[in-house]
This record gives structure tokens, sequence and C-alpha cells, in this order.
């Protein structure tokens, strides 16, 4: 839906656009989903902490004794092991925004990272927004009217959507792993990116330095097992860390593309249907966000020139995004997306009966 329209002008073309990823109508099987997903998050939760906090026992108990030159390898594990702790208390803890919500600001504890000096090049842009490379041009989020709620809506996330109505939380914003209990939205999204680095990193090295000691635990070689940790616990925590590096690592490298070429996963599938409307016309689709991979990936993490060092990638600490959600960086001479015209747009239908 265009800016500025209600719902009854909403032209018939436009009523009939669907995203690919929705159910139909009255699917009542998936509001149970729903229902016992949002129910099920603090258990989740719970299960995730206990799993992580022996992963983290069996390794220093077990695994970390045999590294060799421990002066630098244990220091180097510790910090690992710190930053996938915090990262998931932050994606757990920090809400990841909602429409009502006041803005914020940045905090002032020791958490808290410090933005470098930019030699005074940093100025303040539309909503908030601050940035300085060129080729950059900052514009007010398109804002769109929620068909369940009613509620206008910007383009207020830059992972999963840019903005819906989550139906497990009955609030905007993108997704509900039921793992972290609560949506990932504009405040959160780094950290839940980071977090899933570091868990790929963590359990990666877990398995490289351990699979002598997974030998032992099945009692393959001769020697005898002289750790507190139980062998079958630790048998059984090597064999989830292979199975989770594969598995987180094959999600975070989807989210990592999409991020380096400036689309959340949603909107993904949705310029694939541009791309055939403008071919269609024999025009070329430009998402406008895209700015290039690595301006991309600066934005994304806020690190580059008026923003935060890159130390942050590696240290666990809390930053603002780029952006309050409501106005957003585009390639320069660019308002829209080029080759889509009003009413082409792909609009969320509400599934519910």
């Amino acid at each position: 839906m265009i800016e500025g329209w209600c719902e009854g002008d909403k032209p018939l073309e436009l009523k009939k656009e669907r995203r690919l990823h929705q159910l139909p109508k009255g699917a009542t099987a998936q509001r149970w989903g729903n229902y016992i997903t949002g129910a099920a998050g603090p258990y989740f939760v719970a299960l995730a902490v206990i799993l992580i906090a022996i992963g983290v026992v069996c390794f220093f108990n077990v695994t970390a004794a045999g590294l060799s030159y421990p002066i630098i390898t244990i220091p180097i594990c510790v910090l690992i092991t710190v930053n996938l702790l915090m990262h998931y208390y932050y994606v757990v803890t920090v809400k990841p925004g909602f429409l009502e919500d006041p803005p914020r600001e940045p905090g002032t504890g020791f958490l808290w990272a410090k933005k470098g000096s930019n030699k005074g090049k940093q100025k303040v842009l539309t909503g908030g927004v601050r940035w300085t490379s060129r080729g950059v041009k900052i514009t007010p989020a398109t804002t769109t009217k929620c068909w369940k709620c009613n509620k206008l809506r910007p383009e207020l996330t830059r992972f999963i959507e840019r903005t819906h109505h989550c139906k497990i939380c009955n609030r905007f914003f993108s997704s509900s792993p039921q793992w972290i209990n609560q949506c990932v939205g504009l405040h959160n999204e780094r950290h839940f990116v980071l977090f899933m680095a570091y868990l790929v990193v963590a359990t990666f090295f877990f398995c490289l330095a351990g699979y002598d000691k997974f030998f032992e635990s099945l009692g393959i070689s001769n020697d005898p097992w002289e750790h507190a940790v139980p062998e079958i616990m630790f048998a059984m925590i090597y064999i989830l860390c292979i199975v989770l590096c594969f598995a987180v690592g094959v999600m975070l490298s989807y989210h990592i593309y999409g991020i380096m070429w400036g689309e959340t996963s949603v909107e993904a599938q949705d310029h694939e249907e541009y791309r055939k409307k403008a071919k269609a016309r024999n025009e070329d689709f430009v998402n406008s966000y895209d700015l290039g991979k690595r301006k991309n990936l600066q934005f994304f993490f806020n690190i580059g020139e008026g923003s935060y060092s890159i130390t942050t990638l590696f240290l666990p600490l809390r930053l603002m995004p780029y952006t309050d959600g409501f106005s957003w960086a585009r390639r320069e001479g660019h308002d829209r997306h080029q080759g889509l015209r009003q009413g082409e747009e792909l609009t969320d239908e509400d599934d519910e009966v």
C-alpha cells in the first residue's frame, strides 16, 4: 500500500498481491502453532542457557587443558566465550523496538561502546540518522498500514522484514526465534548475528580441539578418563556442537549474504518478483537500499567513519544502530527502487480470519 492511502483506496491489482510465504486464510493450525511457540519461548531460552553452560564447562574442563600455547589460546577462548554469552544475553534482553516506543539514547555504562573521533565531519541527519560517506542519501521511511491492527508502520527493521505484524507477540517486528523468546528487530539484530557468528566459531574450535577427547570418551582409546565431566556428557555435547556448527553456520551465511546485498529475506523474495515485472517492461530493477557490499556491512554493524570502531565486532559491547528506523540510507539519486512502479509493491495480507 502506498503512503497516505486509506485501505479502501488500494487498487485492485494491489489487493491481489500475496507474499509467497503466507498461508491461506483460516490457518487454524498456524494460529495454534504461534500460540504454542510463544508459550514455549521461556523454556527454549532456559534449555539454550543450560546447553551453553554445559558446553562451556565441558570445553574448559576437558579440552582447554590440552591446548598448545595456552598463554595465547586460553585468553582467545575466554574472549570467544564471553562474546558468545554476552551477545546471547543482549539478544534475549534488549527489546527489538516497537512503533509505540519512545526514541532511545545510547547508554553510558562500561558495556556501551564509545564512538571514535570523526574530526567534526559527522552531522545530524533526518530522523536521528548519522552518516558521513559520499554517495549515500538518507530518506524518510515509506509508511504503510498494517491490515491486521490498522496501525501505520515504517520500514522499521533491516533484518528479516523491514516491518510486519508478529503473530506470536501480536506487535510489530520481524521474527520470533523460539530460543530467544522475543522478536529480532532494529536494536537487537546486530547481537543476533554476532551471537550466531560466535556460536559457529565456538562450536568449530570445540570440535577441532576436542576430537581426541571425544574418542577417549567413547572408550576407543586406551587413555583413562580423568575429568570431572562424565564421558557421556562430553560425547553428547561434542555431537551437538557438530550439528550446531553446521546448522547455525548455514543460517548465518544466509543472513550475511542478505546483509551484503542490502535486502532482508522477505525482500529477497519480493525483489525476484520485481525483477520479473521490470524485465517484462525491458527495464532493470535496482534495490535502492543496496549501497555495495562493504557499505551494507558497515551500516548493519554501524562501524566505519563517523560510527563505531571495528573492534566492537570483537568485544561484547552494546551500541546504537545507525538509524532510528524512520529514515534509511539509499543510493544517491534513488528515492525508491528503480524499475518498480506505484501499485506494484507486494503487501502483507491478513492471513487469519
